[in-house]
């Protein structure tokens, strides 16, 4: 029943569709947004059910409508993507900083781990406490002995 909606729904789309580039004309919509959104994975996973995706590609308007908005919106779809020039200083700063990436971000674990127990030793929701072997050291232990007994 849930196949059958669904190829009923994909269906319909296409009908709506006809011709047209967008849903609602020569520019997108949200919901040509939305619409999009459901058709691409299900036209370009490898999914371990075909059913759904063999009627998708069936209907080809909406083939064409996904492969035109993927090529107008997402020009690396195809595997190999292509990387946008990243507007660097004059001195190539950007490719320098890659290499120490990782560096950083330990760096900021462990400044992040001292300042929260450092917060908790000077809050007092953690205190150290000495151990001893003199009268002192055993005294809260007796006390919770004499307690018990009582």
């Amino acid at each position: 029943q849930l196949y059958r909606d669904a190829r009923e729904c994909l269906t319909l789309l296409s009908q709506r569709l006809g011709s047209q580039k967008f849903f609602f004309g020569d520019s997108p919509a949200s919901l040509d947004a939305f619409v999009f959104s459901r058709l691409a994975p299900l036209l370009k996973a490898k999914l371990p059910n075909g059913k759904l995706q063999q009627h998708l590609k069936s209907l080809q308007n909406l083939c064409n409508y996904c492969t035109s908005i993927l090529s107008l919106y997402f020009p690396w779809d195809g595997g190999e993507m292509r990387v946008a020039p990243r507007a660097a200083g004059a001195d190539g700063g950007e490719a320098e900083e890659d290499p120490h990436k990782r560096r950083k971000q330990l760096l900021s674990v462990l400044v992040g781990l001292g300042a929260m127990l450092g917060y908790a030793f000077l809050s007092g929701i953690v205190s150290i406490q000495r151990g001893g072997t003199g009268p002192a050291a055993r005294q809260p232990i007796i006390m919770e002995q004499e307690e018990e007994e009582e």
